[in-house]
């Protein structure tokens, strides 16, 4: 498989590119950060390749999408992962802040697939954005509601994607808890915000029992997403949700992992 990855110098994205690639996979790391992807594309081994993208410059997004299918022959897949998040009361959500979000997690994401969909639309490919069950399958979790408000409307940009384009496989892969990988690998989604918000937060969602008490094994993850892409369109997965199951005898959430959203970056 030839596989675009974006948001994948950290967290999810990177962890999915480099375990496609153990998996045998072509894989173009595309994100900002060149040294990051450099060393991701080095881990992942031959057949991969580093390419800067910023999301929300169109000319970059062109450039990087052509580049990726240069190196690789063609896209038989396409992984968003790419995501800003935010974190404080909705009424505290200033317009640059509301811009930002919509930019890298939708915008970004409708500039991306329109720059990939001939190569996937040739190979009859499959695209991947990464949800979260905070848009769809739960109420909104608080303290990010402006993140979870971005994630919904990419949801309905994914079925937009998929009425009017068929000859592609687009699906919507929603996700319950996972911090991914180790060391860079770890989701950087809250890496800015205060710790003590962030406790604020992880209190007030466990009050609510949004947490099942497990995280999901990014292998299992990674394992889905390959899935998915094997199928391209002719089995079309319009939605797929991957939520860790609760342990048994758990007396409540087990919130130890999530001591590494606290955690200053390395």
């Amino acid at each position: 498989m030839r596989v675009v990855v974006v948001g994948a110098s950290s967290g999810i994205g990177r962890s999915i590119g480099l375990g496609l690639a153990k998996e045998g996979a072509q894989v173009a790391f595309l994100a900002r950060r060149r040294e990051r992807l450099e060393e991701a594309a080095a881990e992942a081994g031959a057949g991969s390749v580093p390419i800067v993208c910023d999301v929300t410059d169109e000319s970059s997004v062109t450039d990087a999408i052509g580049e990726a299918a240069a190196a690789l022959g063609g896209i038989d897949g396409l992984v968003y992962a790419t995501a800003l998040g935010q974190m404080g009361p909705l009424e505290d959500v200033d317009a640059a802040t509301w811009g930002a979000l919509f930019a890298t997690n939708v915008t970004g994401a409708a500039l991306v697939t329109a720059a990939a969909l001939p190569h996937l639309a040739a190979s009859q490919g499959a695209g991947i954005y990464l949800s979260s069950i905070s848009a769809s399958l739960t109420p909104s979790w608080p303290l990010i509601g402006a993140y979870v408000t971005t994630k919904a409307a990419l949801d309905k940009l994914v079925e937009a994607w998929r009425v009017e384009h068929p000859e592609v496989g687009f699906t919507r892969f929603t996700m319950g808890d996972c911090i991914g990988g180790d060391g860079h690998s770890t989701t950087e989604l809250l890496a800015d915000t205060n710790p003590a918000l962030i406790g604020e937060a992880i209190t007030e969602w466990a009050a609510r029992k949004y947490f099942t008490g497990n995280f999901i094994d990014v292998d299992h993850l990674v394992a889905m997403v390959g899935n998915v892409i094997s199928c391209g369109s002719s089995s079309v997965i319009p939605s797929l949700s991957i939520i860790a199951r609760v342990p048994a005898g758990s007396d409540g959430p087990d919130l130890s992992a999530l001591a590494l959203l606290d955690a200053p970056e390395p």
